[in-house]
Order: structure tokens, then sequence, then C-alpha cells
């Protein structure tokens, strides 16, 4: 049940001067895609009769079935706070559906759309709050992104040294005017990079602010000179940039994750989830980490987690638990980053958690031991497996994973395997610098 009614985007869109109405989307790569209106065709709009061509959004359908219709929430109405404050640009985030006035099946919010309602079939509420980071590098004279880092600050470095910090100050300032909870932003530990928190809310909530979150930060970083680049590892020799994420589930107004009587304050419903995930982690980690790149950053010595192992506080492992308890109880998934489809990698996190909890899947025990400080046969002995080590290897599982199917659908699992097989074949064939450096004159 929306809380606006179309009156009161009517009223809104007259008295705050607003000339131009972004309708916008998400294709199955997790790029935003948009379409402008003016205040003219907004009844029309808001009667859901806004055409698009789905034949020319990558992954969505074949040109002989192209006709799709965007469908606004209207509830997610937006004020852009950087365009022009006369004659300001708004925006909805929109469903996708078919002629037929069926949703579209290939639509990632739809996606995951489906696996809340699973969850609300079972009693569930998902809250979900991601840490985005990012980089922010200096442009060339013609406005292309160079590697060249705005800084050589540290983690939680502060300016003059964080030469980033007033780019950063205007981001969340723009986000806030946009209703983001910011609860913290911050240099983080490579030079350029930084991060900022905003509160957890309900996943669908949550995945729509992730792609406003990349918007703004682009954008804003865009009017200071800047590249920002949620690209998982841009750099090699120093972090890569995640988007750990973290999870809770309700039960009505209690966390589910939470039990006052258990040693660690953890529900046996935590636990089920907690292994839920690591049952199928080698299966949806092509989701969560989508990019040949991702897998640069999935090594040891960078923090990323490479091991699907879990702990109540050590960082080393893939799932960690937080020390707060009661209704801040919460899972954290450490390996995704931030260039995955946050609907779709949201919808296979939650439907692999939700299937621990349906078949009661035990996790193993939790470790205290810095996993990467032990050897390939101690990680053996105590049953400790790796995350793929390239997006070939994380396809292949993907596909030998049933749930990820289940949760995708045909439509989006087979033209996401499909882009992600031609994109490992293009990487394949390149003459890497590196080739080049270490062999074109040696041999």
């Amino acid at each position: 049940m929306s809380v606006l009614s179309k009156d009161d985007i009517v009223k809104l869109v007259q008295e705050e001067d607003i000339q131009f109405i972004r309708l916008q989307f998400t294709d199955v790569f997790g790029q935003l895609k948009n379409v402008a209106i003016t205040p003219s065709q907004l009844e029309k709009c808001l009667e859901n009769k806004c055409m698009i061509d789905g034949s020319s959004i990558e992954g969505f359908v074949r040109i002989e079935e192209s006709d799709m219709y965007l469908h606004p929430d209207i509830d997610s109405i937006q004020i852009l706070p950087w365009r022009p404050q006369q004659g300001k640009v708004a925006r909805f985030i929109c469903d996708v559906y078919r002629p037929s006035g069926v949703p579209f099946e290939g639509s990632p919010r739809y996606i995951l759309q489906k696996q809340l309602e699973r969850a609300k079939s079972m009693g569930y509420s998902f809250n979900v709050g991601p840490e985005l980071e990012f980089f922010l590098f200096h442009t060339d004279a013609e406005g292309r992104p160079t590697l060249e880092t705005h800084d050589e600050a540290g983690y939680f470095d502060l300016g003059p040294t964080d030469m980033g910090e007033n780019a950063r100050r205007e981001m969340v300032l723009a986000l806030e005017k946009m209703g983001f909870e910011i609860e913290a932003s911050h240099h983080e530990v490579a030079p350029g990079q930084h991060e900022i928190d905003f509160r957890f809310d309900d996943a669908l909530i949550t995945a729509d602010r992730v792609m406003t979150f990349k918007l703004a930060v682009k954008t804003i970083a865009q009017r200071h000179g800047l590249h920002a680049t949620f690209m998982a590892k841009p750099i090699s020799g120093i972090n890569g940039s995640g988007m750990h994420t973290n999870m809770s589930l309700l039960k009505g107004t209690e966390n589910a994750f939470y039990d006052e009587s258990d040693p660690d304050g953890l529900s046996q419903t935590a636990r089920y989830f907690i292994g839920g995930i690591i049952a199928h982690m080698k299966g949806i980690t092509a989701i969560t980490n989508p990019t040949v790149n991702s897998y640069k950053r999935l090594v040891p010595g960078y923090e990323a987690p490479v091991y699907i192992a879990w702990s109540m506080a050590n960082r080393s492992p893939l799932i960690r638990i937080p020390a707060a308890r009661g209704k801040a109880t919460r899972v954290e998934l450490r390996s995704p980053d931030p260039t995955c489809n946050p609907y779709l990698s949201f919808a296979v996190i939650l439907a692999a958690g939700l299937e621990g909890i349906e078949k009661k899947i035990l996790p193993p025990p939790s470790t205290t031991k810095n996993i990467f400080k032990l050897t390939d046969e101690e990680r053996k002995d105590i049953g400790i497996d790796a995350l793929p080590g390239t997006l070939k290897e994380a396809v292949e599982c993907m596909k030998a994973d049933p749930l990820a199917r289940e949760v995708l659908g045909d439509h989006v699992f087979s033209r996401f395997l499909e882009a992600k097989e031609k994109e490992w074949d293009e990487f394949r064939v390149k003459v890497t610098p590196w080739e080049l450096e270490s062999t074109l004159v040696r041999y």
C-alpha cells in the first residue's frame, strides 16, 4: 500500500516546480536506466502507460517482444538535489510490466520482490544494510578517468590528508536530502578509497537506495572534477572495494536472529540462515561478484574474504556476526562487491538463507582462527572450502546449483550466464600489460 496518492504526486510536482521526471529502472547487470518525461505526461505515467523498448535493454527481451511498460513506485519519488532548483528534476523507481499487465520476469526488482513474498509467507521480513566502498580518481584534460588517486590518506584519516573530504561531505548532504539516514562516512584503507554507510531497511528499499547511492556519488564526484568508481579492484597491490552486506530477519517486530538464552545470543534461525548461505555460496558468487575484476579482490592479503567459514568476531571468514545483540543482531556477508546488481544479490542471498531455515541446514562450527594463516591442509582438515577463484569458476558453480536458476528464473539465468561466459572469453583472449611487461623482452 502506497503512502502517497496520485493526487499527492501531482500536487508535489506543481508546488516544487518539477519540470522533468526520470522514470528509472535497473537492467539485469545492475545498470541504472531511465526515460525522462515532462509534467504534461505525468497523468499517463501515474496510469502506468509509459512504454519502453525492452529489446534495447541489456538482458531484457528479443525484438519481437519488445514492448514493456513502466509502473512507477509512487512512494519512491525524490527530487534530485544536484539538479537546478528552478525547473527541478525528480525521479520515480519503476517496476517493469508486460503489455498483458503481468510483471516482467526479467526485471531484477521483481525477482527480489518474489523472494520477499516467500519470506513473508514464512512469517519474516528481511532487512539489509550494505557498506559500499568506492574510489575517487582524478580525471585528465578531456574528463576521462585516470588511476591517479585523489589522496594518499589511509583508514579514518581526515583533512588535509584526506583530500576527498569535501566531495564526500557534499555526497552525504545530497543523500540526506533524498531521504537517506547516513550513519557514518570515512576514508577507507587504500589511498583514494572511501565509504559512506546508510541505515539498514527493508531489502527492496535498500536495493533501490544502492542504485540511487551510486548515481549520487558518481554525479557529485563529477562536479568536483573527479571520477568515482565502484569497480572491485581498480589498482593492484592495494585493497579493493567491497559491499559488506548486513542482514537480519524480523518475525513481527522481533529480531529472529537473536536468542537471549543462547550463550552467543544467536538463535537457531540465524544458524540455519548461515548454514543455507554457506551451502549455496559457491553457486551464488557469480551474482554477488559478477565481473572478471571481482576476483582480483577476492585474494588473500587485502582483507577481502576468500574462504567459506563464519565467526562471531573474526574478520577473516566469509561471514561475521558483529558484536551487537538484541534488535541489532545481524549476519554480515563480506564477499559481495558494489559491481553486483543489488536486487539479484539480495534475492539469492535471502533464498539461500530461507532454504537453510526450511531444511534446517546447520553451518559448520564457527572459527576463531585467522584462516589466512592456515595451510591448505589445515583448512581441508577442518572442512573450510574456498570461494570461486575466477569468474569462469563462479559461472560453473552457478550452473551446478539449482537455487540460482530457481531464484532468477530461466529468462535471467540464461541471459546472465550467456553474458558472463562472453565476458570471460573476451578477457581470456586479451593480451594484458602484465604479460607484455613480463614476457615480451624475456622471450
